[in-house]
C-alpha cells in the first residue's frame, strides 16, 4: 500500500521545469526531490542557506555537464582528425581584410626567412678572393691559359672557348652564318677555322711577350736613371736620430715573465717509485751480498787478483810470463821547497791499510827469486808493466815496502783482514726463535750496534721475502719488550738504550698492531695481577719495579690515548689509577716513582682533557708530606695517604745547609730503581726535587683544568698548603718563586658557575568571589586573535573545504567514466552475443538446408 501511494503521489505532483543555474522549482515541485535541511534551534540572526535543496535536479544537471564535456574527452581521447583554424585575424572583426592580408603576408615571409637563414652566420658579407668575388669564381669564367707563360691573368677568347666547347660546331655555325651575310662565298671547312685560331692565338701571345720585354727593358733603365741621381739624393742622419730609431721600448713585467716560462726548464719524467717489498728484497740482497764479503775476508779467501785488475801489456811486451811484483818506486814530496825523496816508504804509510799481493800459493822461493830480481833490476825497465801499482796508488793503498818479502806481508795482511772480518758486526741475521737467542745477540754490544742488529734482522726477515717471517717478526716484538724489561731492572738501567729500542717497538707495531697490542695487554696483566696477589698477601701493594712504569710509558708511546675507549690505552689507564690509589707512599723510591705515573697520566690525558682525581689527589698528598704536622691543614687527605705517622713528613727538609747546596733540574729516574744508601745531602737534594716536580705537575693541572665549572672546588685544599704553609717552610728560592706562580696561575682562573638559589615563585592570590568577565565577541571567530590571524584561520578553512570538494567532484568523475565503461562493455558484449546467436542460426540453418538436400538425393 505505501508503494503504490508513493507511485500515485510522484504521478499526480507535476515535474519542476529546469531554468537557471540549479534550476529553481515552481510552487509545486516533485516531493520526491526536495530534501529539507531541518535545523535544531532557530538562532535570531543567523541566515541559513541551503535550508531547502534539489538533489535529484543537481544530479542530473551534473551528468548533464559531464556529458557534455568529460564524456566528449574520453570518445575523443585517441582521436586527432580535429581541424583548427590558425589563419591569422580571420574571427577578429575589428582588422580589415586589407591589414589580414598585409600581416598574413609579412608573417610567411618571416616565416621562410626564419628556415632559410638558419644555418646563415654571414648573410650580409660577401666572401672574396684576390679582390673578387666567390660566387663569380664559382661559376668558372677565369679560366688560365696554359701555353701563356706571362703573369697576367686573363681569360681566353670567346672564339678559342667556342672552338673548343662542343667540338667548335657552335663557331662553325657563326662563322658561316656571318660569311652568307656578308659574302656571298664558300664557307671555311672546320680544319680551316681551326687553324686560322691558332694562328691568331700565336700572334696574341707573341703580342703579350713583345709587350713584356718593352716593360723589362723600361723598368732597367728607370732603375739605372734612379741609381744614377740617388747619389744626389742621399745624406747622412746625425747619430742622434739613429740612436732614437734603434732604442727599443723596453719589456715590461709580464713581458719578461713570459719569455722566463717560456725558457723554463719543463718537468722530466721520473723513475717509477718502488714498492715495499721491493725495496725490503733490494735491502736483504744488499745485506748479503756484505755479509758473503765479510765471511769472505774472515776465512782470507781472496779472489783472484788478475780476475780483478787485468795487468796492462805494451806493445813491446815478450810474453815470457816475467812479471815484477816489487815496486821500486819512491814516494815524492816537497818540503820547504825542496825535493824530499823518503827512502822508506813503508814508514810514511804505515798506519794505511796492506794492499793485497799476489796470490797466497806463490812458494817461498818464487818469492826470494823475484825480491833479488826486482832489487838488481833497474826501475825504468818496467815502468810500463806495473799497471797493479798504479791501480793501488789510486785507491789509496800504500806499496810494498823495500826489504820486506811479499810471502810475509801476506801473511800479515790476511791475518789482519780475517781479524777485522772476524770482529765486524755481521750483515744477516736470522730471526730469533726465543728470548735466549736474542739477548745473545745483543748481549756484550754497544748501543748502536744493537739498534743495528735489530733493525737487520727486521730487514732480513721482511714478510714480503718468505711466508713465515710475520710471525717471527711478531715474536720479535714480544722479545724486545722483555729485553728492554731486562735493561730496566739493571743497576743502573740502560735508559739510553731503552729509548733508542722504542723506535724499533714502534715500527714493528705499525707492521702488526694486533700482536703489539696483545703482547703489550700481557705484561699490564702480568702486572696487575702480581698487584692483586700482593694485596691478598700481604693486605697492602707496594709501587711497581721500573720495567712496568716503563712499559706503561711505551703504551702510551705506541698507540693513541685521546680514545674514548682504546683495548691498550685503556686498561693502562686503569692500571695507573691502581697504583696512584692502592699503593702507599712508603719511601722516596715511592715518592719518584709516583710523579712519575702523574706524568704519565697527564700525557695520556693532555689532548682529552679528562679530569683524573687520583693525580689531584696523590700532588695534594705530596705536597701534605712537604709540611709539618702540627696542626690541622684544612683538608682531608684520601688513601694512601695519612695525616699522622710514621710517612706523614716524608718530604719536609730540616738541613739548611743542603738546602742552599740544592739547584732545581730534572729528577733522575735512578732513584726510582733506589740507590743502596744514599747521604743525608743527596736526600735533601731528592726531596726538594720531588717538591719541583709536584708543583710543576700541579701547575700543568692547573691550565688543563681551569675551564671546568669546579676548578676553584677541586683547587681549593691547594691553595690553603701554598698559602699558609708551604710558605713558611725554609724552602730555596727557585721552590718559593715557583709557589708564587702556582698561586699566581690558580688566582687568575675565572669562577664560571653560578650559585645554586631556590627558584622564585610568584604568590598564590586569595580566591575572590567577584564574577570573572569575559568578552563576548562576535559568532563564528575564534577569540583571543588579531585580525591577521583571523583572515590566515579564514584562508586556511576556506581552502580545506575547496580541497574536499574538489576531491568529491574528482571522485564523481571518476564513478562517472566507470558507469561509462561498463556500459560500453556491456554493449560489446551484447552486440558480440548477438552476432555469435546470429552466426549459429545462419549455420544451423545452412546445416539444415544441406542434410535436405542429402537426403533428397538419398532418395533418388
Amino acid at each position: 500500500m505505501g508503494k503504490a501511494r508513493l507511485a500515485a503521489a510522484r504521478r499526480q505532483a507535476p515535474r519542476a521545469p529546469l531554468g537557471g543555474r540549479g534550476g529553481a522549482a515552481k510552487a509545486n515541485p516533485n516531493p520526491f526531490e526536495v530534501k529539507i535541511n531541518r535545523q535544531k534551534f532557530q538562532i535570531l540572526g543567523r541566515k541559513t542557506r541551503h535550508d531547502v535543496g534539489l538533489p535529484g535536479v543537481a544530479r542530473a544537471r551534473a551528468i548533464r555537464k559531464r556529458t557534455q564535456t568529460l564524456l566528449k574527452e574520453y570518445k575523443e581521447r585517441d582521436k586527432s582528425n580535429i581541424f583548427t583554424d590558425k589563419r591569422f585575424g580571420e574571427y577578429n572583426s575589428n582588422i580589415s581584410p586589407e591589414e589580414k592580408m598585409m600581416k598574413r603576408f609579412a608573417l610567411e615571409q618571416q616565416r621562410h626567412h626564419e628556415k632559410k637563414s638558419i644555418y646563415n652566420l654571414n648573410e650580409d658579407e660577401e666572401l672574396t678572393h684576390y679582390g673578387q668575388s666567390l660566387a663569380d669564381i664559382e661559376k668558372h669564367n677565369d679560366i688560365v691559359d696554359s701555353d701563356s707563360d706571362d703573369e697576367e691573368r686573363g681569360t681566353l677568347s670567346a672564339e678559342l672557348t667556342a672552338a673548343h666547347f662542343g667540338g667548335g660546331v657552335g663557331l662553325l655555325h657563326k662563322k658561316t652564318s656571318q660569311q652568307e651575310g656578308q659574302e656571298g662565298a664558300k664557307p671555311k671547312s672546320r680544319k680551316e677555322l681551326i687553324e686560322e685560331l691558332i694562328v691568331k692565338s700565336k700572334q696574341e701571345k707573341r703580342e703579350r711577350q713583345a709587350k713584356r720585354e718593352d716593360a723589362l727593358e723600361l723598368t732597367e733603365k728607370l732603375d739605372q736613371d734612379w741609381k744614377e741621381i740617388q747619389t744626389l739624393l742621399s745624406h747622412k742622419t746625425p747619430k742622434s736620430e739613429k740612436q732614437e730609431k734603434k732604442e727599443k721600448p723596453k719589456p715590461d713585467a709580464y713581458d719578461i715573465m713570459v719569455r722566463e716560462l717560456g725558457f723554463e726548464m719543463k718537468a722530466q719524467p721520473s723513475n717509477r717509485m718502488k714498492t715495499e717489498e721491493e725495496l725490503a728484497k733490494e735491502e736483504q740482497e744488499r745485506l748479503r751480498k756484505l755479509e758473503a764479503e765479510r765471511l769472505r775476508r774472515m776465512l782470507g779467501k781472496e779472489e783472484d787478483e788478475s780476475m780483478k785488475n787485468p795487468n796492462h801489456m805494451s806493445a813491446d811486451d815478450l810474453n815470457d810470463g816475467f812479471v815484477l811484483d816489487k815496486d821500486d818506486r819512491r814516494l815524492l814530496s816537497y818540503k820547504d821547497g825542496k825535493m824530499n825523496v823518503e827512502e822508506d816508504v813503508h814508514k810514511e804509510l804505515s798506519g794505511k791499510a796492506g794492499i793485497q799481493g799476489s796470490d797466497e800459493e806463490e812458494g817461498e822461493g818464487e818469492s826470494d827469486e823475484e825480491e833479488a830480481e826486482g832489487e838488481r833490476g833497474d826501475p825504468d825497465s818496467h815502468s810500463d808493466l806495473d799497471s797493479n801499482a798504479e791501480s793501488e796508488e789510486e785507491s789509496g793503498k800504500p806499496p810494498r815496502a823495500q826489504g820486506q818479502t811479499p810471502g810475509k806481508r801476506l801473511r800479515s795482511d790476511d791475518q789482519n783482514t780475517q781479524k777485522a772480518a772476524r770482529t765486524e758486526l755481521p750483515y744477516t741475521f736470522a730471526a730469533p726463535e726465543s728470548y735466549e737467542e736474542l739477548r745473545s745477540a745483543l748481549s756484550g754490544r754497544s748501543m748502536e750496534e744493537q739498534l743495528l742488529v735489530v733493525e737487520r734482522i727486521q730487514k732480513c726477515n721482511h714478510p714480503s721475502l718468505a711466508v713465515g717471517n710475520k710471525e717471527k717478526l711478531e715474536k720479535l716484538f714480544g722479545f724486545l719488550l722483555e729485553y728492554i724489561g731486562d735493561l730496566a731492572t739493571n743497576d743502573p738501567p740502560d735508559l739510553k738504550v731503552i729509548d733508542k729500542l722504542v723506535v724499533q717497538l714502534y715500527n714493528l707495531c705499525q707492521m702488526f698492531p694486533e700482536s703489539a697490542s696483545n703482547s703489550i695487554k700481557f705484561v699490564l696483566r702480568d702486572a696487575m695481577h702480581e698487584m692483586e696477589e700482593m694485596i691478598e698477601t700481604k693486605g697492602r701493594a707496594v709501587f711497581p719495579g721500573l720495567d712496568v712504569l716503563i712499559y706503561l710509558k711505551i703504551a702510551g708511546m705506541l698507540f693513541p690515548t685521546s680514545d674514548f675507549r682504546h683495548p691498550v690505552v685503556t686498561p693502562a689507564l686503569v692500571c695507573l689509577s691502581q697504583l696512584l690509589t692502592k699503593c702507599p707512599v712508603l719511601s722516596l723510591q715511592d715518592v719518584v716513582k709516583g710523579l712519575f705515573v702523574c706524568c704519565l697520566f697527564l700525557e695520556f690525558v693532555a689532548l682529552s682533557h679528562r679530569f683524573v682525581p687520583e693525580v689531584i689527589n696523590f700532588l695534594l698528598g705530596i705536597l701534605y708530606i712537604a709540611t709539618p704536622n702540627t696542626q690541622s691543614q684544612g683538608s682531608a687527605l684520601v688513601h694512601p695517604f695519612r695525616a699522622l705517622g710514621k710517612n706523614s713528613e716524608l718530604l719536609l727538609v730540616s738541613e739548611a745547609e743542603d738546602v742552599a747546596t740544592w739547584q732545581r733540574g730534572s729528577l733522575p729516574l735512578r732513584w726510582a730503581s733506589g740507590p743502596s744508601s744514599p747521604t743525608a745531602a743527596e736526600a735533601t737534594h731528592a726531596r726538594l726535587s720531588c717538591l719541583a716536580v709536584c708543583l710543576a705537575l700541579l701547575k700543568r693541572c692547573v691550565l688543563m683544568y681551569g675551564t671546568l665549572p669546579s676548578f676553584h672546588a677541586i683547587i681549593r685544599p691547594f691553595r690553603a698548603l701554598l698559602t699558609e704553609h708551604l710558605t713558611r717552610c725554609s724552602h730555596p728560592h727557585e721552590l718559593q718563586e715557583l709557589f708564587q706562580s702556582t698561586l699566581a696561575e690558580v688566582e687568575s682562573q675565572k669562577q664560571l658557575y653560578r650559585p645554586l638559589l631556590c627558584e622564585k615563585s610568584k604568590p598564590v592570590p586569595l580566591k575572590l568571589f567577584t564574577p570573572r568577565l569575559v568578552k563576548v565577541l562576535e559568532f563564528g571567530r575564534k577569540q583571543g586573535s588579531s585580525k591577521e590571524e583571523q583572515e590566515r584561520k579564514r584562508l586556511i578553512h576556506k581552502h580545506k573545504r575547496e580541497f574536499k570538494g574538489a576531491v568529491r567532484e574528482i571522485r564523481k568523475d571518476n564513478q562517472f567514466l566507470a558507469r561509462m565503461q561498463l556500459s560500453e562493455i556491456m554493449e560489446r558484449d551484447a552486440e558480440r552475443k548477438r552476432r555469435v546467436k546470429q552466426l549459429f542460426n545462419s549455420l544451423a540453418t545452412q546445416e539444415g538446408e544441406w542434410k535436405a538436400l542429402k537426403r533428397k538425393k538419398f532418395k533418388k
